[in-house]
């Protein structure tokens, strides 16, 4: 494949206007020996987008006045679904994870000698740190937002505006996030004000261990998703039968409200990796049927997740970074490709099928081929956000985590 640093200079394209590009590389069907998928066929293809959309899919023509893709292999841009966009270092001097006291109550302790020094600049930092995810082929994510006393609606407000600086560029969903606790510091008021507020979930974090109260945590949280038609997506790390009790809670409150259904996440829940077989089996069962999904940042280590078990019982799982650099993590890199991989590696994706499946957890679930090898991505009509890897495939892309030559998001060249 031919080599280069980018595809195009820099360009800024109105959404409004029509981009062309031609030698651009699609999956288009599996090769196979003796059943097994063995390698990934592609071709060259000339697309056309305009006002956002892809408007056109057609074969290729090298003479064509076009902007020339150089055969790097087009995929849906990446999404990540769990980040903290509004609270980092990244972009400030560097700064290691201090020695944790008083578990998470005592990194809340912390977080409120933090808080009000870091939102002096928390709109100029999550504009970097959207950048960085610009480099590594994300144009969306989830991000949670600190809604607490310390900070009130501040952080909220500040991500807000940095979101619109990038408004053209980038796309996110907001998740209002007690990360001191709904009751354990009172974060009540400020909850019901940002539910009125442009946001898209109501967040949570360990009801049990933090407030004292699954029932009344989970039953607060879900009324005022509820009041506001908003989804819920709760950060569970609590193991046990705390742990298992909060995500039984909630399936039954989903059920009891099935408009919850499909918007309804739970971020880490740890505890599904410590059940035993037959219990996690009717417990994925339970969160398959209830359209609750997992988000998980695919941990290792002492604690390994059970994703493929979920994902066989069609629980909906995605993944994302959380933190890049703050006082929680120094470890993020921004790649939700390198998440990906991350999974093929603790799981044994190791053969071109299993490899290409697995660039689903950087997608949040969009393949360019099903499992039959059919073509289903792109069609004309869907949204212009897409990202160019050095890669021949998929399964290479996540393999290699292939650099990430160029990202257009809903038609707009933004690396």
């Amino acid at each position: 494949m031919m080599k280069a640093t980018t595809i195009f200079d820099d360009e800024n394209i109105s959404t409004d206007q029509k981009l062309i590009l031609k030698n651009v590389r699609l999956e288009t069907g599996f090769q196979y020996e003796e059943g097994e998928v063995t390698s990934t066929k592609t071709d060259l293809f000339l697309i056309e987008l305009e006002k956002g959309k892809i408007v056109k899919i057609a074969p290729n023509n090298t003479g064509a006045k076009a902007i020339d893709a150089k055969g790097f292999l087009m995929l849906p841009a990446f999404k990540d679904m769990h980040i903290h966009l509004d609270k980092t270092f990244y972009g400030d001097r560097w700064q290691a994870v201090r020695k944790r006291k008083g578990g998470v109550k005592g990194m809340i302790e912390l977080e409120e000698q933090l808080m009000p020094e870091l939102l002096k600049t928390s709109t100029e930092k999550a504009e970097k740190m959207i950048q960085l995810l610009h480099s590594k082929g994300s144009s969306f994510a989830r991000s949670h937002v600190n809604i607490e006393p310390t900070s009130k609606l501040d952080s909220l407000k500040n991500l807000q505006t940095a979101l619109e600086n990038r408004k053209k560029t980038f796309g996110a969903e907001l998740v209002a996030f007690p990360q001191h606790g709904v009751f354990y510091r009172n974060s009540v008021p400020y909850l019901k004000e940002a539910a009125t507020m442009n946001i898209d979930f109501i967040g949570g974090v360990d009801p049990y261990s933090l407030d004292g109260s699954v029932e009344k945590t989970l039953d607060f949280t879900v009324q005022l998703a509820l009041d506001h038609q908003k989804g819920i997506d709760i950060h569970l790390h609590e193991t046990g039968e705390s742990g298992l009790k909060t995500v039984h809670y909630l399936i039954d409150k989903v059920n009891e409200n099935p408009a919850l259904k499909g918007k309804t996440f739970l971020s880490h829940c740890f505890v599904l990796g410590k059940l035993d077989q037959n219990t996690l089996q009717k417990t994925a069962e339970k969160l398959a049927d209830a359209k609750v999904g997992i988000v998980s940042t695919i941990p290792f280590g002492n604690l390994i997740m059970p994703l493929p078990a979920l994902q066989k019982h069609g629980v909906t799982v995605f993944t994302g970074n959380d933190s890049i650099v703050d006082h929680w993590n120094t470890f993020g890199s921004g790649s939700v490709l390198e998440k990906a991989n991350l999974y093929a590696q603790l799981y044994g994706q190791s053969t071109e099928f299993l490899l290409s499946r697995c660039l689903k957890l950087a997608t949040a679930n969009v393949l360019p081929l099903d499992d039959r090898g059919n073509q289903q991505w792109p069609k004309a009509g869907d949204d212009a956000s897409v990202v160019f890897l050095d890669a021949s495939c998929s399964a290479e892309a996540v393999s290699r985590i292939s650099d990430v030559k160029s990202l257009i998001h809903k038609g707009n060249i933004v690396f």
